[in-house]
């Protein structure tokens, strides 16, 4: 039973939204992990934590692209071609990257919050954003197989 749950969850390729969502929020979790770590070391080298949250975008990105690729959309295909694909994926993850660099500074400039509190906040937030997004705009299609 927990091995057919795991396999619907994580490994069938799937056009379920909530599904999908599940997905999502776990590939969105390792990519954050990836740019949080980014942003720190960056800001540990003496970057300013704005331009800092800048580089662990793009390492988040990379990172949330090719895991949806494999684990979230991989039923879908893109609406287009791979190159377009992803400038539309990098295009809504730097509409992402606006939103996330307007909450950090309110969460750590207005609000006080330590800049990696507000990361969490803001990385909250962007999620529904970027899954959005991408759900409606890149993947809408069905499965092959449907």
């Amino acid at each position: 039973m927990e091995q057919n749950l795991l396999k619907k969850l994580f490994v069938e390729p799937t056009t379920q939204p909530l599904i999908q969502f599940f997905r999502y929020v776990f590939v969105g979790g390792c990519s954050f992990i990836v740019d949080a770590a980014v942003l720190w070391f960056c800001v540990q080298l003496g970057l300013h934590y704005l331009v800092a949250a800048c580089f662990g975008f793009v390492a988040g990105l990379i990172c949330n692209f090719l895991l949806s690729r494999a684990l979230v959309f991989r039923g879908q295909p893109a609406q287009v071609g791979r190159v377009v694909e992803f400038a539309a994926y990098a295009l809504i993850g730097l509409i992402g990257l606006g939103l996330t660099e307007l909450l950090l500074y309110f969460f750590t400039e207005i609000v006080l919050l330590h800049y990696m509190i507000s990361k969490v906040i803001a990385a909250a937030i962007v999620l529904v954003w970027n899954f959005l997004a991408r759900k409606l705009l890149l993947y809408r299609g069905k499965t092959p197989t449907e």
